[in-house]
């Protein structure tokens, strides 16, 4: 009898030990966006930003206007960390992968100053506020080969960090336009473009002296732009009047390629993918993500 009862007694323990395991992993299952702090998104809402992560060609990030999103495998949509902040200004570091920068506004109201993240955009701090700050740098870059090499706009004036965005100050500017981007070169840290109301500026004094290029680029309103990360010779941007644009010679001549699957919608922003430059994406006006992977020629919607 004390045999069976003992018998009896391993079972039930087994059985429930059984049931807890099942019901963590449900559980586990359940959470494991959360766990990782992604959470699925249905939709991009007033796009902000585009790039590539440098080591997941997998992984496309979207600043918006409520936080930062990521589509992974070019189908599958999560915000990045529970924040709903503004990014302006969204920059990656160039060779460390977890490493973010960010301007902008709290989803309270103000200023967020320059922000950096190290741990994938999960969590942020601010590390200046830019002179006569806190900035809102709606337009900011960090250079690929010079990573302390910092440019951010605030209220009509362009300001530099030569620190990594710790320090900055004001550049004195010659010719400047209203900039609504900026593009550094990726093989001269001196090169910088600035796409403008006015067209494309560029200069090559770290910001100082500016002159205006491709004026080709201009025709229509240029949009956006963009630099081939292994050949600045080879580049792409979009004109409302002649479709998207590309070049091979560093901008003498331009090829115009119509793309009637963005009809009344437009490319705001175009990256190239780091580890392919044949592969491109471009987010339009209307938040929709388009890839090519002929280096412009043709584009396919995937989101």
């Amino acid at each position: 009898m004390q045999n069976k009862l003992f018998l009896f007694g391993i079972i039930a323990v087994a059985v429930l030990g059984g049931i807890l395991l099942l019901s963590r992993s449900g559980s586990d299952a359940g959470s494991n966006s959360s766990a990782n702090n992604l959470y699925p998104e249905q939709s991009i809402s007033h796009g902000h930003g585009l790039t590539v992560d440098i080591a997941d060609p997998n992984k496309l990030y979207i600043a918006t206007h409520h936080g930062l999103l990521v589509l992974m495998n070019e189908k599958d949509l999560y915000r990045v960390g529970t924040s709903k902040d503004d990014y302006m200004g969204f920059s990656l570091h160039p060779s460390e992968a977890n490493i973010f920068f960010s301007s902008g506004h709290p989803a309270r109201g103000g200023n967020l100053g320059v922000q950096k993240s190290e741990d994938g955009g999960l969590t942020w701090e601010k590390i200046s506020n830019g002179v006569n700050g806190p900035v809102d740098f709606h337009e900011m870059a960090i250079s690929p080969i010079n990573p302390q090499l910092m440019y951010g706009y605030f209220e009509g004036t362009l300001q530099r960090s030569i620190d990594g965005g710790n320090a900055w100050e004001i550049v004195e500017t010659t010719n400047l336009p209203q900039p609504i981007g900026f593009i550094f070169d990726p093989k001269d840290e001196k090169k910088l473009y600035a796409l403008t109301i006015y067209g494309t500026s560029l200069s090559t004094d770290q910001g100082e002296t500016w002159e205006n290029v491709f004026p080709e680029l201009y025709q229509g309103i240029t949009t956006t732009f963009a630099i081939n990360p292994s050949d600045p010779l080879k580049m792409i941007g979009f004109s409302r009047k002649k479709g998207i644009l590309v070049t091979e010679d560093g901008g003498s001549i331009w090829r115009s390629i119509v793309i009637e699957s963005f009809s009344t919608d437009f490319p705001i922003y175009i990256t190239y993918a780091p580890r392919d430059p044949m592969v491109v994406y471009a987010l339009t006006k209307e938040n929709k993500l388009y890839t090519s992977s002929d280096a412009g020629n043709t584009w396919t919607q995937i989101y």
